[in-house]
C-alpha cells in the first residue's frame, strides 16, 4: 500500500471514530431538552412541514418497525411528535412534528448550517466543490 493510500485511510478511520464519538452524547436542541441522535435523526428524518407513514419513518432510518415505535414513543413523551389518522387508510398512521418538535428540527438544522458555514470558510471555492462531490460518493458508496 502507497503512502497517500495509507494516509487517506488513516484520516477516513480518524473521521469516523470522530463522528461516532458526536453520536453517542445526547444534545440540546432548542427547547426540546436533551436529545440522543436517534432521536433528532427521527425528528430530522419526519421534516418540519412533513407527514410520514410509521413504515416510511422505518425505511427512511433503516430500522425495524419496532425500532421506529420505541423511538416515536420517547418523543411522543417530551411533546416533540404526534400522530394522526391517515385520510385514506384506516390502519395506517402518520406522524408529524410538533411546534416543539419542529423547533428541535429547526434547532438541528442550525448546527448543520452553522458547521458547513464555518468548515466552507477554510476552503476556496474548488476545494468546497470537491469536498461536496467526496461526501456524496460517499454516502452513495455507504449506502450499498
Amino acid at each position: 500500500m502507497d503512502k497517500k493510500m495509507k494516509t487517506g485511510s488513516h484520516n477516513l478511520g480518524r473521521l469516523f471514530m470522530q463522528l461516532q464519538r458526536l453520536e453517542r452524547h445526547p444534545h440540546n436542541y432548542g427547547d426540546a431538552g436533551p436529545l440522543t441522535p436517534s432521536e433528532i435523526h427521527t425528528i430530522d428524518a419526519i421534516g418540519y412541514d412533513g407527514e410520514i407513514l410509521m413504515s416510511e419513518l422505518a425505511s427512511r432510518l433503516g430500522v425495524t418497525k419496532g425500532a421506529v415505535t420505541q423511538i416515536y414513543a420517547r418523543l411522543e413523551a417530551k411533546e416533540l411528535v404526534k400522530r394522526s389518522a391517515h385520510p385514506d387508510d384506516s390502519r395506517a398512521v402518520l406522524i408529524s412534528l410538533t411546534e416543539k418538535g419542529k423547533n428541535a428540527y429547526l434547532a438541528h438544522e442550525e448546527v448543520h448550517l452553522n458547521f458547513y458555514k464555518e468548515l466552507s470558510a477554510q476552503l476556496n471555492e474548488e476545494e468546497i466543490q470537491i469536498f461536496e462531490r467526496c461526501i456524496q460518493k460517499l454516502n452513495e458508496f455507504m449506502q450499498k
